[in-house]
């Protein structure tokens, strides 16, 4: 990726995402570089839909606005796909990773990808599940992210988890997001 990467992510309210997008940054700013992770919120309740943004660069961020042209884009509720236009100012590079178990050249066809974008799928609902026992699938998309970004290690963010998530939860539950974020490292599927 760039020195400069901008990403936005998609999400309903009680997902995790605002969460999510803050560890990520914490992560890279943990590696020496230049970050900033917001949310843009509309009504504030559970299951509404939200936007958040990261932007990561190897240089001081001056810009204070939505991400626009996003370099990737997260879907963290699949659902979303058929209200949302997530592929809106993307450039002919991005990358876009979503949370659902169908296959990426599925997803492919249904965001109407340009055949230069990439497109990454990971179950990170039913790793959450598996691992933590809650449909919230945050920490396996910070290892999607990790992996596809190439921004950082996943030793890297895994440290960054375990510090955002040590501060609130009980070991089992950390311990469960660990796991989650190994496996959304290693399980994501590019088509």
């Amino acid at each position: 990726m760039a020195e400069n990467v901008e990403m936005r992510w998609h999400g309903r309210g009680g997902q995790g995402t605002v969460t999510a997008v803050k560890v990520f940054a914490d992560a890279c700013l943990s590696g020496g570089r230049y970050v900033q992770a917001f949310p843009e919120y509309g009504p504030e309740r559970a299951g509404a839909p939200l936007r958040a943004f990261n932007r990561i660069s190897d240089r001081p961020l001056r810009l204070h606005c939505p991400v626009t042209k996003p370099n990737v884009v997260v879907v963290v509720d699949a659902t979303l796909l058929d209200s949302v236009n997530v592929t809106d100012g993307t450039p002919d590079d991005a990358a876009f990773i979503v949370n659902s178990s169908k296959d990426p050249k599925e997803i492919r066809e249904k965001i109407k990808a340009k055949p230069t974008q990439k497109v990454f799928t990971i179950d990170a609902t039913k790793i959450s599940i598996e691992t933590i026992g809650r449909p919230m699938p945050n920490a396996s998309l910070v290892g999607t992210v990790t992996k596809v970004s190439g921004l950082l290690s996943l030793e890297a963010a895994l440290i960054d988890v375990k510090k955002s998530f040590g501060e609130k939860f009980p070991q089992k539950i950390i311990d469960g997001n660990l796991e989650a974020t190994r496996r959304g490292y290693e399980e994501v599927r590019e088509g």
